[in-house]
């Protein structure tokens, strides 16, 4: 394919994007392939010749379509949703065509600059503190990765990277069995290793981490040997929306002087509302703070908000400036490649600054009402059905519950035969946790277009399907 070309076929996706964007709700939301299925449509071989692009794009509707489990269906209500807005569409479109790599400043001084002032429209929106400066990464997992590397490195005196972590004190992490398997994940990869991330019990309808219980196992590991190096705490995690109490837990991290990261991948979004923000009092005392813009500000996929009281701090722990990266003869710039673990960054800062401006906060904030009342209108309807149980109540649009016909000798299974076949119908995509050793299905609203039929809808299918099964 040759530029001269581009312009018709550009032209022609757009306009299957925004058809598609208008009729998604017509399609069932989960792929209805089977394993192997779209793998064995797929030559086995590269072609050796070009190929038109017409043959690839039918190719496209005709093998990889039907594959899609497609995040941007109205009712999608299952995971978190991985929005796509029509400004942030154009801007990925605008950022893939000039494609630069926007490692350092001088690589592209637009992008430096743009993601500087988006962070602090972010900031505002959150009424964070000004002493809060901002990084965008790829995803809440890489932030947090980054603020397991900064911990373990402030409390090693910064010699982690350079002499490792043979000899040393075994190094401890705390946080509650409710945070995301990125925790794991970010444990695993700063050498800290599985066994040295405490989980601190649970309690409270918000099902946050103990602070009393925190306290003493911290103690009790300094007791023991054990060098505490950080708290992660989580405010809406994937599973129930937990969130711990935010204030207790960093007075008792500031008690012993360790680092802490606040996991707010999905419910940050809901503090540009004023309303929402009693679930993290306190949160101006934090080290580190991550949300994801891509999971309920409409922002496309990939791009998530770092916030940090001290960027010398992962500056400190990150940074390589071998000659080729140095910019010289210009002072005072910011090159985020030293904020971020990757050293390629993409231009992601323009998706934010177009859905800002197309929206504007107010937009957004009537979105995120909107989704938290009509999930809590679905609750309260589905609370009075008979045979169901609530197991965790609304915190913000996430909340879960169970089928539970009374009599029935296996709960659990027919449970996941619910959710099993509440997605193989196709009208609503749900997924299932498990609650104190349970398993129960849960519902969150956020789609970007998601609107209160979408959610009626549920209870009908909900109610209906269950029923069918007993």
């Amino acid at each position: 394919m040759k530029w001269d070309e581009f312009s018709d076929w550009g032209k022609k996706i757009s306009e299957w994007a925004q058809d598609y964007h208008l009729t998604v709700g017509d399609k069932p939301v989960r792929a209805q392939t089977e394993p192997g299925e779209v793998f064995n449509a797929l030559p086995a071989h590269p072609p050796e010749q070009a190929q038109a692009i017409e043959d690839i794009f039918r190719d496209f509707e005709d093998i990889v379509m039907p594959g899609i489990t497609h995040w941007q269906h109205p009712r999608f209500f299952a995971y978190f949703n991985s929005n796509a807005s029509a400004p942030s569409v154009l801007a990925e479109f605008l950022a893939s065509a000039i494609a630069p790599q926007c490692m350092l400043w001088q690589t592209s001084p637009a992008a430096t600059e743009m993601e500087t002032r988006m962070m602090d429209w972010l900031r505002q929106a959150l009424d964070l503190p000004e002493e809060f400066a901002g990084v965008i990464q790829d995803s809440a997992s890489s932030a947090t990765l980054a603020a397991v590397l900064t911990m373990r490195e402030k409390v090693l005196n910064w010699q982690g990277n350079r002499q490792g972590l043979f000899g040393q004190k075994p190094l401890r992490v705390y946080c509650s069995a409710e945070v995301h398997t990125s925790v794991d994940r970010a444990i695993w990869v700063a050498g800290i290793g599985q066994d040295n991330l405490v989980r601190v019990p649970i309690k409270g309808d918000w099902r946050g981490m103990d602070p009393a219980v925190l306290d003493r196992a911290i103690q009790a590991d300094l007791d023991s040997g054990f060098q505490p190096a950080g708290v992660i705490m989580c405010v809406g995690g994937t599973g129930t929306g937990a969130t711990d109490p935010i204030d207790e837990c960093l007075k008792v991290a500031q008690k012993y002087g360790l680092y802490t990261h606040v996991d707010a991948a999905w419910a940050g979004s809901a503090m540009i509302c004023p309303e929402y923000r009693h679930y993290w009092p306190g949160v101006d005392q934090a080290d580190s703070i991550v949300f994801n813009p891509h999971k309920w500000l409409g922002v496309q996929f990939d791009c998530c908000a770092h916030f940090l009281k001290s960027p010398d701090d992962l500056v400190q722990t990150l940074a390589i400036s071998p000659e080729f990266l140095k910019t010289h003869g210009k002072d005072g710039v910011i090159n985020y490649s030293e904020w971020s673990v990757p050293l390629g960054r993409r231009f992601r800062a323009l998706k934010l600054w177009f859905v800002i401006r197309a929206y504007g906060l107010e937009g957004l904030r009537e979105r995120l009402r909107n989704h938290v009342n009509w999930s809590v209108d679905l609750h309260d309807k589905l609370a009075v059905e008979p045979d169901f149980q609530i197991t965790t109540q609304p915190m913000w649009s996430l909340w879960t519950f169970r089928y539970a016909p009374e009599g029935h000798p296996d709960l659990d299974a027919l449970n996941l035969r619910l959710v099993n076949a509440i997605n193989d119908d196709g009208r609503i995509y749900l997924t299932q946790t498990r609650v104190d050793g349970d398993m129960t299905i849960r519902f969150q609203a956020g789609q970007f277009e998601t609107t209160e039929d979408d959610v009626r809808m549920a209870y009908d299918v909900i109610t209906e399907i269950a029923r069918s099964l007993t």
